[in-house]
């Protein structure tokens, strides 16, 4: 969604996508999508799709579409810095999101970090907090860290999404990475991605309430939820270690938003 947001603004073009994208995606776990009937029939292959849009002032924009590859990892990320190299590119971010331990209750969380202090002034300015995750990651990081080798400015912004609310589409992640983005090289938020995010939240904020009135008990543990973000806040670094009952109350608004 926020590429999608990023290239309708821009007016985004094609610019390259992979002539094979087999030799990268085990298609028996990411498979095609048919439409159409008989021999009209058309299908949909994963593959990394690149566009790119234009400004009229300020710096112009390559977007990237890649899915994690299954093969041939390292030849997968060698060729997209290469095609960045190509085009000069002179700052590569990663946004992204996951779902987190997070209270609906309070703004979306973002953390993230940059190559240098000018930027990590931006970031902070944007209201990300300081990451200093270790573990397990996407090789996708690898592109940065390359980039960064060749003296690119880098950095990345990732928002956390509370786990107990998935919607197909959210308008509140997608706001607040472009809130991100905006203040990092002086964008306006669209109004319609700032309305239907306020909309998706007083809905939350309903669908939530009718719960805990019905169990009540589970405000304390969302009592905990939110004393866990505001340290985090305050701490930018680690959060609180959450106990197993706030585990079982992330699985029961889980089942209840997932029924609804």
């Amino acid at each position: 969604m926020m590429l999608s947001r990023l290239e309708q603004n821009f007016e985004g073009k094609d610019l390259a996508r992979l002539v094979r994208p087999g030799e990268f995606f085990d298609f028996t776990r990411c498979r095609p999508i048919m439409s159409g009937k008989g021999d009209a029939s058309e299908f949909a292959f994963t593959n990394a799709i690149v566009t790119f849009g234009r400004r009229e002032e300020g710096c112009d924009f390559i977007f990237l579409r890649l899915p994690e590859p299954n093969a041939m990892a390292e030849v997968y990320i060698e060729s997209v810095v290469e095609l960045l190299k190509t085009f000069g590119v002179k700052r590569y971010g990663l946004l992204g999101s996951i779902y987190d331990m997070a209270p609906y209750t309070r703004p979306l969380l973002v953390t993230g970090s940059a190559s240098n202090q000018g930027l990590q002034n931006s970031l902070s300015v944007a209201r990300v907090v300081t990451s200093d995750y270790e573990g397990p990651t996407t090789i996708l990081q690898l592109i940065g860290q390359q980039m960064l080798q060749l003296g690119i400015d880098t950095f990345s912004a990732v928002v956390h999404l509370p786990g107990y609310m998935n919607p197909e589409n959210d308008y509140r992640g997608e706001n607040r990475l472009m809130e991100v983005v905006g203040a990092l090289y002086d964008l306006p938020v669209p109004q319609e991605t700032v309305e239907r995010a306020k909309e998706q939240q007083e809905q939350f904020s309903l669908a939530a309430e009718q719960f805990l009135q019905q169990q009540p008990h589970l405000r304390a543990m969302l009592k905990q939820l939110e004393d866990n973000y505001d340290a985090r806040i305050k701490e930018q670094h680690k959060g609180i270690h959450l106990s197993p009952e706030v585990e079982e109350f992330l699985k029961e608004l889980n089942g209840q938003f997932g029924q609804g």
